[in-house]
């Protein structure tokens, strides 16, 4: 059994499993509703391991040796991880950037980095004889949830705006989720899931407040600094919504180092839409707290909230690395999309895009430098929000069945 307890990442206060589930009960106190989630824990390991597991990445002894579960037993039956650490030789070549990697999370079983948080969530539920988990989401983490619940006999609750996309809507709903969509933003949603869990008393999944979604999440900076050892990234650039995948790499890479895998940390990089970009707002104020967005709106929906709840966490984690944060456009975002497409073959959806249209921001601002080690975390795949994609690319209007219109067709491209 891997034995851990919780610290709250705010107080520092210590507590064992039996004590908590979810938030320190001291800062939860100065909790408000519709703000950053107060009192978030973090999972501290008593052991890790000094040497790399031999086994694949997505195997449950890898995934054994670094998480908080009672055996390896306890992991759904759905292989999650492993996904590959691309070198994309073309899109080095357009940028100028001989050491960029992409990290390829599209390739997870519902399509986004999100499987890594439910993994992990499923897994303690299981060992807590829990029979119901619920998330409020833009659409990925439900997703997720209802993915990993489907193949591990938990009935999942989801709590999603009424906008989420089509795509996103019809994965849950085939996994077989209770699918609660609500008229109002994902804040609504997160505030009506915490009521909803209270008075039923299933187990809450909801990004930060459950400790498990970013000790989860981490897998994908163990997987960074495996795939490139022993050298090290020097700055990942992260897609930021709420905060909790940017502080689940940050945690990774900070066990790694506590266990002597890797020497030090590298710089991260939080990218957020310019509509919705509450924590880069905040790096710039050198603020510790953030002043929500009103009205948060991006093409990114996986990206858009008006008060990220793991923003304290992500702060700190961000400056603890040297690192720092980018906004980019909309219209940055839909062009990312098809770019990296062209160049590397991954498909991704906005969000999944974004840290690919904030890496020129963050040459620009000196964030990262061209000979540096940099990777580039896709988080879903564009099969998630097609509507958006196709606002990137020009659909072609049919041809007649003949030989001369493809020459005349292959002429017009030419030309332009």
């Amino acid at each position: 059994m891997r034995k851990f307890q919780f610290r709250c990442s705010e107080c520092g206060a210590a507590y064992r499993e039996d004590e908590v589930r979810l938030v320190c009960p001291a800062c939860a106190r100065q909790q408000k509703p519709g703000g950053v989630t107060r009192g978030v824990l973090e999972v501290v390991l008593e052991e890790l391991p000094s040497t790399w597991p031999s086994a694949p990445p997505s195997s449950a002894e890898f995934l054994s040796a670094f998480l908080p579960i009672s055996s390896p037993e306890s992991l759904p039956p759905l292989a999650v991880g492993g996904t590959p650490l691309l070198e994309v030789p073309e899109l080095r070549r357009a940028l100028g950037l001989r050491r960029l990697w992409v990290k390829d999370d599209t390739r997870n079983p519902s399509g986004s980095t999100k499987d890594r948080a439910s993994l992990l969530v499923l897994a303690k539920a299981k060992e807590y004889a829990c029979e119901t988990v619920a998330a409020a989401s833009t659409g990925n983490a439900a997703t997720a949830l209802a993915a990993i619940a489907a193949a591990s006999g938990i009935r999942a609750v989801v709590f999603v705006p009424a906008s989420v996309p089509e795509a996103k809507l019809v994965q849950m709903l085939s996994y077989g989720a209770l699918v609660l969509p609500v008229d109002g933003t994902y804040d609504d949603a997160f505030e009506l899931c915490l009521a909803a869990c209270e008075e039923f008393g299933w187990y809450n999944r909801n990004t930060a407040l459950n400790p498990f979604t970013i000790e989860g999440k981490k897998t994908a900076a163990i997987e960074i600094a495996a795939d490139l050892a022993p050298e090290i990234p020097d700055a990942v650039l992260i897609p930021t919504g709420d905060g909790v995948i940017l502080a689940g790499l940050a945690k990774g890479f900070a066990d790694l180092e506590r266990c002597g895998l890797i020497k030090r940390l590298p710089r991260l990089i939080a990218v957020q839409p310019e509509g919705s970009a509450a924590i880069v707002n905040a790096l710039g104020k050198g603020a510790d707290t953030i002043t929500p967005v009103p009205g948060a709106a991006s093409v990114a929906d996986s990206l858009t909230v008006q008060a990220p709840r793991n923003a304290l966490q992500c702060l700190r984690s961000i400056r603890a690395s040297g690192g720092g944060g980018v906004t980019v456009s909309d219209k940055a975002i839909i062009k990312a999309v098809a770019e990296l497409a062209r160049q590397t073959g991954v498909f991704a959806e906005p969000a999944g895009a974004a840290p690919l249209a904030g890496l020129q921001a963050a040459l620009d601002k000196g964030l990262v430098d061209r000979d540096e080690r940099v990777v580039l975390l896709i988080t879903g795949t564009g099969l998630k929000d097609i509507p958006a994609a196709s606002r990137a690319v020009q659909k072609p209007s049919p041809i007649p069945l003949r030989i001369e219109a493809v020459a005349k067709r292959l002429q017009h491209l030419s030309k332009g």
